[in-house]
């Protein structure tokens, strides 16, 4: 048997402002760090070793795993992936979620958040919270830095990265710290979800959800913080 462990990182400073945050990096706010600090020790009472780590390219999701690390005294190498990042919200980002819902109405919004394939208007390159003009992104291909994205894009290049980097490694307890959207392509592909059944997924920030493998296939899985547990995962 071995383990995989997904989390989504602690509240962010641009959660807290109910903000579409997709690439901009933003760091985790005071609570986000306690989210991670718990996180950290809910792993540790599994007593699991965990071999892997990754990590996208932000902020947020690099520091609530440096804090799981800390919680569980374990200083491996991390592999931090931009496929792993958030999607990218276009033309949305940097604006606020209520005030959006207020001028598009409520279906438009949520439809821009869950729908599989559409995508917001394409960020304008010049706009300061495009990935162009962020210093985290500057190792990455130009080609690989997008204007916009659906749910659809952002499963293609998480998946395409799980697949070629992480799926084949099966005697490996690993641990990816992500966010709310590279969690969800995941469990899609992890659990078989239709389209629809993903547009419904939520995934908590700071829990970490834990996911047992044998022979490859899932035979268990669970929200180590129960409390804050979310139960639309079907397998």
């Amino acid at each position: 048997m071995s383990y995989l462990i997904l989390i989504r990182h602690g509240q962010s400073v641009w959660n807290l402002k109910k903000k579409f945050t997709g690439w901009v990096d933003v760091d985790l706010t005071e609570d986000g760090k306690l989210e991670a600090k718990k996180a950290g020790k809910l792993i540790k009472q599994e007593k699991i070793e965990i071999n892997l780590y990754y990590s996208s390219f932000q902020l947020r999701a690099k520091n609530t795993l440096k804090i799981i690390q800390e919680e569980l005294q374990d200083f491996k190498k991390v592999k931090n992936a931009w496929e792993l990042n958030e999607r990218h919200y276009g033309a949305l980002t940097g604006l606020n979620k209520d005030e959006m819902k207020v001028k598009l109405g409520e279906e438009k919004v949520h439809q821009f958040r869950r729908s599989w394939d559409l995508r917001p208007d394409p960020l304008d390159k010049k706009n300061p919270f495009h990935p162009l003009n962020i210093e985290t992104y500057k190792e990455i291909p130009l080609e690989n830095i997008p204007n916009t994205e659906s749910l659809k894009d952002t499963y293609e290049r998480v998946i395409k990265f799980y697949s070629k980097e992480i799926e084949y490694k099966t005697s490996e307890n690993i641990l990816i710290s992500a966010h709310g959207n590279s969690i969800r392509a995941l469990c899609k592909y992890l659990f078989n979800l239709n389209n629809n059944e993903i547009s419904k997924l939520e995934i908590p920030t700071g829990n970490p959800l834990l996911i047992e493998l044998e022979n490859s296939k899932i035979s268990n899985c669970k929200y180590l913080d129960q409390e804050r547990a979310k139960d639309l995962l079907v397998f």
